[in-house]
């Protein structure tokens, strides 16, 4: 099977009402691959979203988030990190691609082979998100919030307009000005995101 979703012009997000197609987890992951140019989630009603690929600045801000999450996960070694094109089966039904997700090691290691190989079926430890020109922040923050209803134990919505970093967690949110880092600890204890370039890309 293979299904090209085209994206008008002007427009930047398609949806797919649940009802146009009853696909199985199977078929579902088996369309997302044969659309890698898009980024396609699925929303806890059972609603698809195809996604036009990041500009600029945008592919730059989410690369370097997920960049200096690697580094510290790759240091600390008790989770891994994961980039904008994985997904994960989350407990409400949705399947989200967050720009930049960490998940703790023991976690994984009780999943199968299969299960590692397609949509990883848990909420993450962590995410961030990176809004970009055209994303709606209402959006971004109701998704932000069903991440935390799933299991989330930290997560991260950078503005990089207002130079914000919104923070959620099961203990409730809080809004961070201009911050020149902000801080995992202690969900991941000595991860410090510099957020200079995110502020100011280098080009």
């Amino acid at each position: 099977m293979q299904l090209t979703v085209p994206i008008p012009e002007r427009q930047d997000i398609l949806r797919l009402p649940r009802d146009i197609l009853t696909w199985s987890e199977e078929e579902f992951f088996r369309f997302c691959q044969a659309n890698r140019d898009l980024r396609i989630e699925r929303l806890p009603n059972g609603e698809i979203i195809v996604m036009s690929p990041a500009g600029g600045y945008a592919s730059f801000q989410n690369l370097e988030v997920a960049r200096q999450l690697s580094a510290w996960a790759m240091k600390d070694r008790t989770g891994i990190a994961f980039d904008s094109s994985a997904g994960f089966r989350l407990p409400n039904g949705a399947m989200r691609s967050p720009d930049a997700a960490w998940v703790e090691r023991a976690r994984l290691e009780k999943l199968t082979r299969r299960e590692k190989e397609q949509f990883i079926p848990l909420c993450p430890d962590f995410v961030v998100e990176v809004a970009s020109p055209s994303d709606d922040v209402s959006t971004l923050r109701e998704k932000m919030t069903q991440y935390v209803g799933c299991g989330l134990r930290l997560g991260w919505l950078i503005l990089p307009e207002s130079t914000q970093v919104e923070v959620y967690g099961p203990e409730g949110f809080e809004t961070l000005s201009s911050p020149a880092t902000v801080s995992a600890d202690p969900v991941l204890p000595g991860f410090r995101l510099e957020l200079a370039s995110v502020w100011t890309p280098p080009f």
